[in-house]
Order: structure tokens, then sequence, then C-alpha cells
């Protein structure tokens, strides 16, 4: 645990393989390395949503559990959606994607690097609707490619959450259900792979209870 640098309150962190967390107290954006401790500029204030999860709950996927130790919520014209930050226990993480009651699961994919529509999508050329890419025998299409801007952040994450960050994403499907996300803030692109699911699949465990909304017998 260390001390928000603004206003002095105890920040827990929740992975110690993050740098940047924010302040559930002020909203500062802390960075916190071998070099020190940074206060950032303050980070939007997340605006209120019906998800019943929340920074520490427990998912399990397949053999591995996680627990949620960071949240981001990204908007764009047609909407908003949010990423949670996942960390099994060896410290790998994944990213729980959020929207209107649809979940993606995602672990970081580093088998495309010489895709040329991802070596394309680094360099500022985003992919045409319907595009595919073949991984590991998956075929898996281009189905959506949006710009959005981040509406606010909370717990610990990999990046900074600053007002006016951006982040172009494009999803691509398959037809069994895989699904590949690709991100690129800045000049920093990554490639994400995984499947949708149920809420209820992931087993989890330490749900958000939301004031006339009780939770389904299924989540309890």
């Amino acid at each position: 645990m260390i001390n928000c640098p603004s206003c002095g309150a105890a920040l827990t962190l929740r992975s110690a393989a993050q740098v940047y967390s924010t302040c559930s107290y002020c909203q500062s954006l802390v960075l916190h390395s071998a070099l020190g401790i940074e206060d950032l500029g303050k980070v939007a204030v997340l605006p209120f949503d019906m998800s019943p999860i929340r920074l520490g709950t427990r998912l399990r996927v397949e053999q591995d559990r996680f627990h949620v130790v960071g949240r981001v919520r990204w908007g764009w014209s047609g909407g908003a959606w949010n990423e949670w930050l996942l960390e099994a226990g060896d410290g790998s993480p994944a990213w729980l994607a959020e929207a209107m009651g649809m979940y993606l699961f995602t672990r970081e994919c580093h088998a495309l690097g010489d895709d040329p529509v991802v070596v394309a999508f680094a360099s500022g050329r985003e992919p045409q609707l319907g595009q595919a890419i073949l991984l590991d025998g998956t075929l898996l299409r281009a189905t959506d490619i949006k710009a959005a801007q981040c509406l606010g952040s909370e717990g610990d994450l990999p990046f900074a959450t600053l007002p006016g960050t951006e982040l172009v994403n494009a999803d691509f499907r398959s037809r069994t259900g895989a699904a590949l996300s690709l991100q690129r803030q800045g000049e920093s692109v990554s490639a994400w792979f995984g499947h949708f699911c149920e809420l209820v699949d992931l087993e989890p465990e330490g749900l958000r209870e939301i004031e006339g909304w009780p939770l389904p017998e299924a989540l309890r």
C-alpha cells in the first residue's frame, strides 16, 4: 500500500504488475514504479452503470482463477463499454469486455505480429469490414471498427487514463464464437483473443449488489 501523492489517502494496490492506479478518494492518476510515485492528474469520475462486476470480483475461466484489479470505460458515438482488467494467480492479465449484458473474455495474443492486417493496423490503416485474419486455424472477420475515448477508470491499469486518452478498436469474430480485438493507443498496438461468454459461466464471486436489481439466483 502507498499513499496518494495528491490527497494522502491510502492507495490500495491490487496488482504488483500494473503501474497506474486511480485514487478512489480524489481521482488522481498515480504512476508508481521503482523510480518513485508521481501524480499525473485527475481521471474523470466513472458514470454510474448497472454492472454487477466490481474491483475484487473473482472469476473463473476453465482452470484459471482471476480477480478484477481495474476498469476503464470507453465511449464512442454509439454508446460505451467497460473493460475490466483481470489478473490470474501467476500475475498474467486478461480483459473482460462488458456491454449491455454481453461479456467477452480475452487474453493477449502474440502470434499475429507478422499478419498483414495487424501490420497495417499498427501503421494507422484500419481494416475493412469483412476483412479476414486466420489465427491457429480459426477464420475471423472484421465486424466492427470504432474510435473511442476514455470516460474514466478505477483500480490498477497498464496504461494512463487521463481525459483525452483515445483508443482505436477493431473487432473480429468467427462463426464459432471466437473473437479477436486489435487495439491501438498512440503507437502501441496489442491483440487480444478469446470468446464471448455468459457471466454465470465465469462462476463469479463478490459481485456488486445493486439496489432495486436483485442478482439472479444463478449469480448468488
